[in-house]
Order: C-alpha cells, then structure tokens, then sequence
C-alpha cells in the first residue's frame, strides 16, 4: 500500500515533479522522455481548474487489455478534472489496485494543451504462475494437495494466493494429525513464460501429534464416561489395569507399566506373556487418535449435550487447555463447571382444545422427577422427534399444519423446574395442489398413485413420510434427491406439496459369452426393463430406446452352457392391473434343460450324450396380489397358481427313494399363498423397518383321493405336497450421524428363516422335489430344476447332513432337506449411496441347518460360520456381492480357521 500513498500525495502536490524525473531515467520508450513546465505549472498553482481529458494511454500491461484497464479505472476521454485538489486519480489508482493484479500502479500527465490533458497509466503487472512442485511429502499428498490449495496454473500469483496455500497445506497436515507441519517456499523465474514464477513447496510435516491424555477437573460423573462422549479426540493406545477390590469388582484404573505390575507380583526378569497376568486384572485398550482442533470443538460440544441430557443444564467449561508434554505428545485438560443437578417438576399445558391434557401427557411420557433433558423435551413436543412420536406428528396427522409449542420455564425451585407447554393449534390446513418435478422418463400417473397426500384432504405428516418410502421403494430414482416440500397458504388454509426426484437408471442387464472347447458355446442374455411401457409397444414414438415409464417390469433370459445346460426364462409384472389399486399381476414362463452330455468313450461332450441323459422342466406360473388395509397398509396378500412339468430320461433324481424312476414325467400343479409385511424405507440399502413373509404352496392330495396312487411304480406323476415358508428380517440404524455423512449410518440387520416340506399320506415318502438345499452361495445350479428352494449359507459348501461334526466336503450331498432353519446377524456400512453404484460393506454371523423329519428335527443343533463381504448395486448389472466366510463348525482339530474358510460370490440378486 506504500505505493498507492505515494502515488495519491503525487498526483495532488508538487512532488510529482520528483516522481517524474526518475521516471525518465527508469521507463522505456513508451513512458515519459521529457518534462513539459507548463505541465508542472499547474501542481503549483493555488488555485485548482478545471482540466478535461483529451487522452488516456496504458504502459506497463502484458497481458491485460488496455481498453479493459481503462475502463476499471474509471477514467474517461472528456472527463473534467480539478487539479490541484481533485480525486478523480485517487480513485482510478484505488480501483487498478483493487484487484490485486499489480505490484504498482501511477498516473502521469503526459502533455498540456490548453485545458486538455494527457493521461498515461502506468502498471507494474503482478508474475504469473507457471509450475507449482510439493517436495518433501508422498505424491498421493502431493495430489491431494494439488486440489486443496486451489493453485492454478497461469493466475496471478499474489501475496494472499500463497497464504492460502500454506493455511490450505496446514490444515490439511493438521487433519491427519501432524500439528508442527513447517513449509518453506521458494521462487524462481519462469524463463518459458513471459513474466511467471515456478513456485516450490518444501514441506517439512514432522512428526504426528498424538493425545496422551486427557484430564477433567471438576467433574462427579466418571471421567472415562466423558471421554466416550469424545467422538474423534480420543487418548493414544495404551494398557491400563483395573486392580481388582474386594468383592471380586474393579476399582477406579490406575494407569503403571508392566514392569511396574510384574515387579509387584516379584517378577524381578520375565517375558512377557499372557501367563503373568493376574486373571483378575482387566485390560483396557485405548483407540489411538491424533488431534483435530475442529473436531474437538465438536467433541466438547458433544460433552455439554451429554451432560445437559443429564440434568446438568448449567454445565459450563470453564477452560480448557491443550499443551504439548516433555515427549511431543498432546495432554488436554478440561475444567468443568457442573452446576446443580435438575429435574422436571410439573408440566401443565395451555391453549390446547383439540385433545385434553391427560392425552398430551401420556404422549409426551415425561413425568414429575424425571431428569431434566431439554433436548428430550423438545424431541417429544416434535422438533426433531423420530416420526410418530411426538406431539407435533399427533396434531399435524389430524391436519393442524398450523400447529407450534413454545415450552417456558415457570418456576425454578431447588433442583426442580416447572414447565408451561403453550400451545397454539390453528386451523386444520387442506391440501390444495400437489405437484411433481424432475419426473423425465417416469410418468406423473406412477409416482402420484403412490402418493398418500391427496388434494381435498387434510394435512398429514405421516401420510407425507409415507409416499417418501413408496415413491423410493419404486427404485426408479434417487432416494437420496427425493424431496417434499409442503408450501402452507395461510390465507385460506391450505398447503401446496411438491414433489422432487430424480430419474435414475434401474434396468439391468447381464451379459457373458465364451468357448467351452468339445461343450460349445457357453454364455448368458439376460435383460430387465424396471419400468417398462407395455402399453406403447405399438407407439413408435415411446421407443426412446424402449418405451418406458410405467413402471411394468418385464424380464428375459437366455443362459446356455454348451451342450450341457440351456434355459429360456420370460416374466412381466404388472403392479397396478387396472390402474386404480395396487393389484399387482405377474406372469412368467420357463423351459431349462440339463444334461449329461460328457461321454466316456470319447472322453468329449457330445450332442448324442447329451440327448440321451437329461432332465428338463417346462413351467408357467400366473400371480395375483392385493394391498390390504388391515391391520395396516404394509400387509399384502397374494395368491398364484403355478404348473411345471419335468421330463426325465436316463436321469436319476433320487436313487434312495426312487430307485426305479429315472424316465417318465412329473407334473407339479400348486396353489400358492402368501401374506407379507414389508415397512422397509428403501430397497437397496435398508436403515429401518422390517419384512415379515409367511407363505403355504400346496399341491391336491391326489393320494387322498386315489390310495392306489402310492403303489404306483411312479407315485409322483402327479407331485403331492405342501410346503411352509416364513421369513422375518428387521432393520435398525445403530448411529446416527448427521450433517453430510447423516446417510451413512452402521445399520444391523436380523433375519430367521424357516421351511417345512409335509406330506398328505404317511405311506408314501416326501416328494423328491421342492426340497430345500443348503449351503454355498445360493446361486441357482442343476437341481433348480426340481425346485428346490436354494438357501444359502456362507463359509459352508452344500450339504446333507444335520450332524454339524460331520465335515460337508467329506460327506458330499445327493439329497436335500425338508425342513431348515437359517438365521443371520449383520452389521452393514454404506460406503457410497450414489444411485449410479450403491456400496456396503458388511460383517455377518449365520447359523443354519437342515433335516429330513420332525423326528431328527433340533432347532438348537445348527452350523455356524462367520465373516465379511461387500455389496455392489449398478444400474446395468444388478447385484454384485462377494462373501468371505468362515464356517466355525468345519474348523477340525489342529487345523486353521483358513482351512475352514470360503469365498461366496452373487450375481443378480441377494440369496436367501
């Protein structure tokens, strides 16, 4: 700014004429050469005149335009100017200077003819930045540090940009943990570039700055307690020991090495083991972590909400200091201030008309003694309450849209505070318009049928979080960009609701080819259109490719495995049949055909073999399901008929129970019924919720009807039986964040499943079919064909057996099970939410087992595995999932847990 000061006393004194001179000895050509007196004059004179300007000119600029520098200036050919005592130049140099593009900036009065001037800016242009470097560090810091400092490449290179750059490499380092981190830069002329720099950062991050401890004073609460309060500033690892007391429990840890504590127990020289401690002694381990001053903010912010939930509404720290110790590690220590310990005396309310006190009471479950929790006294009035729980949600159900609480303290005695709830209901708000956006391929008819909030009438909260969760169970956009925007008129008490999503591709496709040598060509098509248009098939004009947006699905497949395997799958489902309620209709045709086409003579895959030994299963099936109203709208019932028929030659499908049947037919003629429960918030990655299915299928008894039917050579002709399916799973969030992360939640899911095949008549064996396979990954394989029910079971292969000690690599399968039990625990992080490829990782604990008959059935005796896994959803492909487990009952006795471990993969869709 020195510069500019010089410049203003110039253009206004006769220390111009200073100014001048050394202009003539310093400047080029297209500067001042010579001193004109009668232009000097006039910063003499005493009394200012008026001059007009005749000419602007513009030296110094490399690379700005000079009508563009003239015009900042705001200096302009015929402006009249006062000299002396004018600002007219104070001005046009503040403005040049401003921004922040020149290390100098002065105006010069070139010529003098009568009373028009001559104007010459003279700019000294800031460098240019040519190349930056970070030395010293990785170069993955390197390349994040490229982003971070917002340096780019050909800006002007300025005093703050530099600043910027450091505080940008600091926080960055400070972020990790490294609080002395030291840059140094250093500059030098780019001779590439006309006037540029290379900038070079030499980064010197030290050390990582690690919590040693963290001290509280003036606390009564339990200082670990307070620590866990502490989300991200958390003390280094460290072992603490909890000497035992008296009665068998722990006293307050002390913290002293094992030196220390082996010395006490008079080993003088050891080596450490586990051995040498005390079985009464706990040890504790502490989550190492570095500092972030951020963070500890919101750590301490953390610890005053953790109080004030407590009682403790006064609490207050005092101060706080955080302080490097002899050893370069990070000690915090906390003074508190608790204040007095409160509790809620008598809440009264007022204004309410529409329910009684008694009924806002017992709502809002607070009574007289309980801990003050303002916090939790504002979630129960419905500022923030979870849904359906809350005074608010109960008045604005009832369509009071208008509906606020203010609660005020009216009396303060003791540790007791007395509340006033004042209500202020106003009138029942009617829903007038309801409007959608952002709906491009989707037709309005399909979101707005799932919407709960109808024009005509009254406002409700639940109905509104309602279609959130069925316009995202549609799957067809966004869940994360659904928006409701409740717009209230006061005027005439009404409220318009708009609805924003965002399309987002669901169709799916699968796609492999290969050579399989002698079996041929082996491959799969398969395609799935999840909102399809059957209704402008016949439109040209809706092949945009396909035509789209009524949210039919229809599905086709074609998988071939040389001469060994072919199957041709065809589905359509049409969730509203009429377009008036959620009638749902499904219709699917299938035709696979598996052989055994290896022939040991020739030791290749013929056709021949192939035609001589196989099984192939031709079916169809009709679906019909409704949504109930009772007990709630998340029940639905449907009802389907279904016909398979299965063609053997030369095959065998169980030679323990049917020795003598390997050609011939059997027909599979089934009534199905299912009642399900589905509350689940989102399809793809469920936070909360559940899905209850209980389900009967059921052939005719045709050994009731005709007894001779049992004696026959081939009794199952016609299949007889009826199989039993229920199926639970609940989701819950265990954290919940908020902010930008407020969607990546740890979520646990809990599932059982159960089976049972039966039979009608006690002479004649449960039929082969329909059975229940468990084990691997659930993936669909030849015996599908009989169709069976594929239950996966992670870290095991297939097996037969119920007995867990029997080793299912060693014992093989060749029959399947009529009864199983499965039950899952899962805890599941998203990693990326992102409609175009939805991540979660996952560890599971899985416990399932099968049997043959009521009487070997024992639901305690099961097979156990654990493990990991991650979950890929993309647009085009589905699901994609790999399993890591480990089966806890395969481990044998001197063997290792990686002997007993198994990779599971899926494709398509999430095994049962």
């Amino acid at each position: 700014m020195q510069q500019v000061y010089k410049s203003l006393f110039f253009a206004f004194t006769t220390l111009f004429i200073s100014y001048l001179s050394a202009a003539q000895e310093n400047q080029s050509d297209t500067t001042i050469t010579s001193v004109d007196a009668d232009l000097v004059s006039i910063f003499t004179q005493k009394v200012p005149k008026k001059y007009k300007i005749a000419a602007i000119k513009v030296a110094g600029n490399h690379f700005f335009d000079e009508n563009l520098l003239v015009s900042i200036s705001t200096l302009n050919v015929g402006d009249e100017v006062s000299i002396p005592g004018g600002d007219n130049f104070a001005k046009a140099i503040n403005k040049l200077w401003a921004q922040n593009y020149f290390s100098n900036v002065e105006i010069y009065l070139t010529k003098l003819e009568g009373k028009n001037i001559t104007v010459e800016i003279n700019v000294t242009e800031r460098p240019r930045l040519a190349k930056f470097y970070f030395t010293g560090i990785k170069k993955g810091d390197a390349d994040d540090l490229n982003a971070k400092t917002g340096l780019i490449i050909g800006r002007v290179v300025t005093e703050n940009m530099k600043r910027s750059a450091l505080e940008a490499i600091k926080k960055y380092y400070a972020e990790k943990g490294f609080q002395d981190v030291k840059t140094k830069i250093e500059e030098k002329k780019d001779n590439s570039i006309q006037n540029s720099l290379q900038i070079n950062f030499i980064i010197d991050k030290g050390g990582k700055t690690r919590i040693n401890d963290i001290n509280f004073a003036g606390n009564t609460i339990d200082g670990l307690k307070l620590k866990k309060r502490f989300k991200d500033t958390k003390e280094q690892s460290r072992l603490t020991l909890f000497p035992p007391d008296n009665s068998g429990g722990f006293i307050t840890p002390h913290r002293y090495t094992f030196q220390d504590y082996l010395a006490e127990k008079g080993y003088l020289t050891y080596t450490l083991s586990r051995k040498l401690l005390d079985p009464y002694v706990r040890i504790k381990l502490f989550t190492s972590a570095k500092f972030n001053e951020k963070k500890y903010i919101d750590d301490k912010e953390k610890l005053v909400e953790y109080y004030n939930s407590l009682g403790y509404r006064d609490i207050a720290i005092e101060k706080d200091k955080v302080f490097k110790n002899s050893k370069g590690s990070m000690n915090i220590d906390i003074k508190i201030n608790e204040g007095h310990k409160y509790y809620f005396g008598n809440i009264t309310w007022r204004g309410n008309t529409k329910y009684t006190d008694s009924v806002l009471t017992a709502i809002l479950g607070i009574r007289k003694g309980d801990i003050y929790n303002l916090d939790n006294l504002n979630k129960k009035l419905g500022k923030g309450a979870p849904e359906g729980a809350d005074i608010s949600t109960l008045y604005q159900d009832d369509g009071y849209l208008f509906f606020r609480t203010d609660p005020v303290e009216v009396a303060v005695y003791n540790d007791t505070i007395d509340y006033e709830i004042r209500i202020v209901e106003g009138p029942q708000a009617t829903i007038k318009n309801v409007r959608i956006f952002g709906n491009d391929k989707t037709k309005e008819k399909v979101i707005r049928r799932e919407i709960r909030t109808i024009p005509g009438d009254k406002f409700s909260k639940t109905n509104l979080i309602r279609s959130q969760r069925e316009i995202a169970q549609l799957n067809f956009f966004n869940q994360e960009k659904i928006g409701i925007n409740p717009i209230p008129n006061p005027e005439d008490g009404t409220v318009d609701i708009n609805y924003t999503v965002e399309e987002k591709s669901s169709d799916q496709l699968e796609l492999s080819a290969g050579w399989g040598g002698n079996i041929g060509l082996t491959g799969t098509l398969g395609v799935t259109f999840n909102n399809f248009s059957i209704y402008n098939i016949l439109h040209k004009k809706a092949w945009d490719p396909l035509p789209m947006g009524d949210g039919q699905k229809l599905s086709l497949r074609v998988q071939s495995n040389g001469r060994a395997f072919r199957s041709y799958n065809f589905s359509f489902t049409e969730p509203w049949l009429g377009g008036k309620k959620r009638n749902s209709f499904t219709f699917s045709i299938y035709d696979t055909k598996y052989a055994n086409a290896y022939n040991p003579a020739t030791g290749t895959y013929t056709s021949s073999a192939a035609n001589s030994s196989y099984i192939q299963t031709t079916g169809l099936g009709v679906n019909l399901g409704r949504q109930l109203k009772w007990p709630d709208d998340y029940f639905s019932l449907s009802v389907g008929i279904n016909f398979a028929r299965y063609k053997l030659k030369n095959y065998y499908i169980d030679q323990i129970n049917l020795p003598g049947f390997n050609n011939g037919f059997s027909h599979n003629l089934n009534f199905k019924i299912a009642l399900q429960r589905n509350s689940v918030n989102q399809p793809l990655f469920p936070t909360n919720g559940s899905n209850f299915l209980l389900s009967l299928a059921l052939t005719p008894p045709y050994s009731l009807i005709d007894p001779n039917v049992a004696k026959e050579s081939n009794p199952y002709k016609w299949i007889e039986y009826n199989k039993w399916r229920f199926t639970g799973e609940w989701y819950a969030p265990l954290t919940k964040p908020t902010g930008e992360e407020r969607n990546k939640m740890l979520v646990f899911k809990a599932a059982a499943k159960y089976g049972f095949l039966g039979r009608y008549n006690k002479d004649l064996s449960i039929s082969p079919f329909e059975r229940f396979q468990v084990g691997d990954a659930g993936l669909a394989n030849q015996f599908a064909l009989l169709g069976y029910d594929i239950i996966a079971h992670r870290g095991y292969p297939v097996y037969q057996s119920s007995n867990p000690s029997i080793n299912p690599e060693q014992s093989g399968a060749s029959q399947y099970f009529t009864i199983f039990n499965k039950y899952t625990f899962e805890l599941r992080y998203p990693i990326s939410l992102n409609p175009s490829s939805t991540i979660y990782a996952l560890t599971f604990f899985e416990a399932a087992n099968g049997w043959y008959s009521m009487k070997d059935y024992n639901p305690f005796q099961l097979r156990r595995s654990a493990g990991v896994g991650m979950r890929f959803f993309l647009p085009m492909f589905g699901l994609l999932g790999f399993d890591y487990g480990i089966g806890l009952d395969r481990v044998t006795p001197g063997g290792s847990l990686k002997d007993a471990a198994r990779f599971t993969f899926m494709l398509g869709f999430e095994p049962e």
